[in-house]
């Protein structure tokens, strides 16, 4: 029954992507209009890289725009890209919004390969073996001047999924998986 919803999840992502139509489901709980235009500002620390620019406007997600920020979220140890679930993009504006923030998200992990994430799954136990980076539906940020428990406490507030604090390694992790959340090192 997982497997089911995580394929629905996904196929919902993909076809909010090729179609421009956002899930109605997704936009209310995380309380964007539907119409007005988001932006996502992304700094990638690993590879220098930056995306900073509109993702969705008129009602639909820009498919330029969202294949820009999935080359600046590429697994940076060997280049990989994959397509990253448009609701991530939109939790991180929701999330800027309720900071009331135009900074960027220094980027720690955006997407990860199946084969980088079994060997940091290897190193630490605290990587998930069936990790959301994966499937392109997690990012590990923080927001410089933002204190780390204020930019966790937003994320919890937009309710987009799952929310990991790490306040040891600097970083929140914020997912469009089910709702859950956690404290790691």
């Amino acid at each position: 029954m997982q497997a089911r919803i995580a394929r629905r999840g996904l196929l919902l992502g993909v076809a909010a992507t090729l179609t421009g139509v956002a899930a109605p489901a997704v936009v209310r709980a995380q309380g964007l209009a539907s119409g007005a235009v988001r932006r996502a500002s992304l700094h990638n620390l690993h590879t220098g890289d930056t995306f900073n620019d509109v993702f969705y406007a008129e009602g639909r997600y820009l498919p330029d725009a969202l294949a820009e920020a999935n080359r600046v979220l590429r697994d940076w140890r060997n280049g990989e890209e994959h397509p990253i679930d448009p609701r991530l993009f939109d939790a991180l504006h929701a999330i800027n919004a309720r900071l009331e923030s135009s900074r960027p998200f220094q980027v720690i992990s955006g997407y990860r390969s199946p084969r980088t994430n079994a060997m940091l799954h290897r190193r630490s136990s605290g990587v998930a073996q069936k990790s959301q980076h994966t499937l392109g539906k997690a990012i590990d940020v923080r927001i410089q001047g933002v204190e780390l428990r204020n930019l966790r406490s937003a994320a919890l507030d937009v309710g987009a999924g799952g929310v990991g604090y790490y306040p040891v390694s600097n970083f929140v992790h914020v997912d469009v998986g089910r709702v859950r959340q956690w404290t790691g090192a």
